[in-house]
């Protein structure tokens, strides 16, 4: 099942590889460790779903990371049996990853256009041996899980911890809610932690070269940002 549901999700070409993006100055933390760890690993303060409004400077391993801000969530946006507090901790309990260049790319320009003096980064990762590395721990999402849709009643699901599908149900479960077909991943989660980065690292793309890690130099590839 394990190599059926993996080749289903990486057949097409254009979902081979798996796309994270990050602030620049994250880069020496991340490459460091060779770790991408959650939110809930890196600011253990905020674990219980507390809202994070701004971006954040905290201390994981002796190292210096930033976190984002939660991007907020209206109220009808969410199922009536999960609170934001709970979607928050779900969602930070994760890692996340974006299975195509097209959704990635959308992300980093959103946040370009809100903090243009900032500078950003993508790792792009094989997809396969990452999926398969990790298969406990992946989660698939339809929808873009932690920001609200513009015009919120007219979505046709609601935010809940429910719409994060465990992989190893992928092509089994059914609902309006869940992905059913590799073309309905829009995020792909991993529970945590991802380790080790650098079996899985392909390439790095990131707007100020001057901030790529000297192990990573090999792997930087102008453009995208």
């Amino acid at each position: 099942m394990k190599t059926t549901t993996l080749a289903a999700i990486t057949k097409s070409p254009l979902r081979r590889s798996l796309y994270h993006f990050t602030r620049a100055r994250n880069l020496p933390a991340i490459a460091g460790l060779d770790r991408l760890a959650a939110s809930v690993l890196l600011d253990p303060e905020h674990a219980c779903g507390v809202h994070r409004t701004t971006l954040q400077q905290s201390r994981y391993q002796g190292r210096s990371v930033w976190l984002n801000a939660h991007l907020r969530i209206t109220p009808e946006a969410m199922d009536p049996e999960t609170t934001p507090e709970q979607f928050r901790a779900c969602l930070d309990r994760h890692v996340f990853l974006w299975p195509t260049e097209r959704d990635c790319l959308a992300m980093a320009a959103m946040y370009s256009r809100r903090e243009p003096g900032e500078h950003f980064a993508i790792l792009k990762f094989s997809a396969y041996e990452l999926l398969s590395d990790h298969f406990e721990h992946i989660r698939l999402s339809k929808y873009d899980s932690g920001s609200s849709p513009r015009y919120p009643h007219r979505m046709s699901y609601r935010k809940s911890c429910g719409m994060l599908l465990p992989i190893e149900r992928f092509m089994e479960a059914a609902g309006h809610s869940i992905p059913t077909k590799p073309s309905e991943i829009k995020e792909v989660l991993v529970e945590q932690q991802l380790t080790p980065v650098s079996r899985y690292l392909q390439t790095v793309y990131c707007s100020d070269p001057g901030q790529i890690p000297e192990v990573w130099k090999p792997l930087f590839m102008p453009g995208y940002l």
